[in-house]
């Protein structure tokens, strides 16, 4: 496991192919939080990974908006989304925006 970004409310950490954030997910840490991630993706050597957020407690936008960047660097840098777990609250927040394809098959419904 290594750890990415921390502070007392949130963690970004990556174990074997996972990216993962756990905590609270607010609009003060979101950009170095998205950051921590993209920067990783970009120097990663590898070609598949999960995208886990089940650790994030709170229904979030913030959150949703860090796991579309992540998404898009992905995408740029030929990384396969294999799949992507949400916590409940983040499964309704994207539920109520529609996003159930994405969420549940990644890989297809980024292909362009």
């Amino acid at each position: 496991m290594t750890v990415l970004f921390t502070r007392p409310s949130v963690t970004v950490q990556v174990d074997d192919a996972t990216l993962s954030v756990a905590g609270d997910v607010d609009v003060t840490l979101a950009a170095d939080l998205a950051a921590s991630g993209v920067k990783w993706l970009q120097t990663a050597e590898i070609t598949a990974l999960s995208l886990d957020f089940s650790g994030v407690n709170k229904a979030s936008s913030v959150a949703i908006s860090v796991l579309f960047e992540w998404l898009r660097t992905c995408q740029k840098c030929a990384i396969k989304v294999e799949a992507i777990h949400l916590s409940v609250p983040l499964e309704r927040l994207a539920s109520l925006a529609e996003l159930d394809d994405l969420i549940e098959h990644p890989a297809s419904a980024l292909m362009v």
